[in-house]
């Protein structure tokens, strides 16, 4: 049988894995946890104020500059060949 966890490990691990921008994923790894226990334990915390909803909010802003940043950043790349390209047509 596995480990018995506080309700303070839970709701530390509840709000690392909704605010950190980590993967659900990562946190269990990190956490020495199963997916599918984080994912319960999150479940059961939804209703809670484990996380507050300005942490909340600054989580989801973190996210969507993330992805932002990515694509950006892969734009960047194409811009980079194109410009060798197209260089290296006026020799």
């Amino acid at each position: 049988m596995g480990q018995k966890r506080t309700d303070e490990f839970r709701a530390d691990a509840v709000r690392i894995a909704l605010i950190s921008g980590l993967t659900r994923k990562q946190v269990a790894s990190d956490l020495g946890v199963g997916l599918s226990t984080l994912n319960k334990w999150i479940t059961a915390h939804r209703d809670t104020d484990v996380v507050s909803k300005e942490g909340l909010g600054l989580a989801q802003e973190n996210d969507r500059l993330r992805r932002e940043n990515r694509l950006l950043k892969e734009e960047r790349e194409i811009l980079k060949k194109a410009t060798q390209f197209f260089a290296g047509l006026k020799q």
